[in-house]
């Protein structure tokens, strides 16, 4: 198993309060990985800190290293990191533009000006995101007037315009219905024949479905990783057997 990113030592704070915990994850290249875990346990926290989205938050401190290809992202350019790692989150985000303004804008502020290329890039985001036969005839009208869904999958096809390596999704349908949450799961089914997918799901039927790897956390540590079968099946600790049979607590 090839990792494409991986965390050593892992520590994050937030002023005096410790989120993350010594963690080591190794995540494998062209995968679906998933963090399962209680709220609060530290997996939006270790999904944010795969692109450096926590330096946002002024009280943030980490420590340890984060490995993209061999090279610690903790010293990176954090625009050209986001580029290579996007992410996805929890409730849709349009910007208030046309569908076509959404999936150029990422190429457009990384100097693309070719409106042929801009064209292809727009095309093949959308088909990569299953929303091209969907919206090819209204390009034109504002991102904000398709569904719940279309619109994640159309924050999906908006990360794939930059050609990234590595997409980070922070519970994606929890804002959904069943019928939009199973075209999300296809799709991120599909994603992991170009991109590695991280995800974090508080719907372990749903880390069941679509990953290959699964990663228990809790109280900000890493519990377990394994294959997702095995976590399910016959986990190695008894907090993560506890957890995935329902019995926590």
């Amino acid at each position: 198993m090839t990792s494409v990113i991986q965390t050593h030592h892992l520590n994050l704070s937030y002023g005096s309060k410790q989120a993350l915990f010594d963690v080591d994850f190794p995540f494998a290249e062209r995968q679906v990985t998933a963090l399962i875990g209680p709220s609060g346990c530290g997996k939006s926290t270790l999904l944010r800190c795969l692109n450096r989205m926590n330096d946002l938050i002024p009280s943030c401190k980490i420590t340890g290293e984060i490995l993209f290809r061999d090279e610690n992202i903790l010293d990176a350019d954090p625009v050209e990191l986001r580029k290579q790692i996007g992410m996805v989150f929890q409730r849709p985000n349009p910007f208030p533009k046309s569908i076509y303004d959404n999936i150029a804008y990422g190429p457009r502020a990384h100097g693309e000006r070719d409106a042929g290329k801009l064209d292809a890039i727009v095309e093949n985001s959308l088909k990569g995101a299953a929303l091209w036969d969907e919206v090819n005839d209204r390009l034109h009208d504002s991102a904000l007037g398709l569904s719940g869904g279309q619109q994640q999958r159309l924050c999906i096809a908006r990360t794939l315009a930059v050609s990234p390596e590595i997409i980070l999704m922070d519970d994606p349908c929890s804002a959904l219905d069943p019928i939009a949450t199973s075209k999300i799961e296809t799709l991120i089914t599909d994603l992991k024949q170009k991109y590695t997918v991280i995800i974090v799901t508080h719907n372990m039927q749903q880390a069941a479905r679509v990953s290959d790897t699964t990663g228990f956390m809790y109280l900000g540590k890493l519990v377990e990783v394994d294959d997702t079968k095995k976590i399910f099946s016959n986990p190695a600790e008894d907090l993560t057997e506890r957890y995935v049979t329902g019995r926590f607590g």
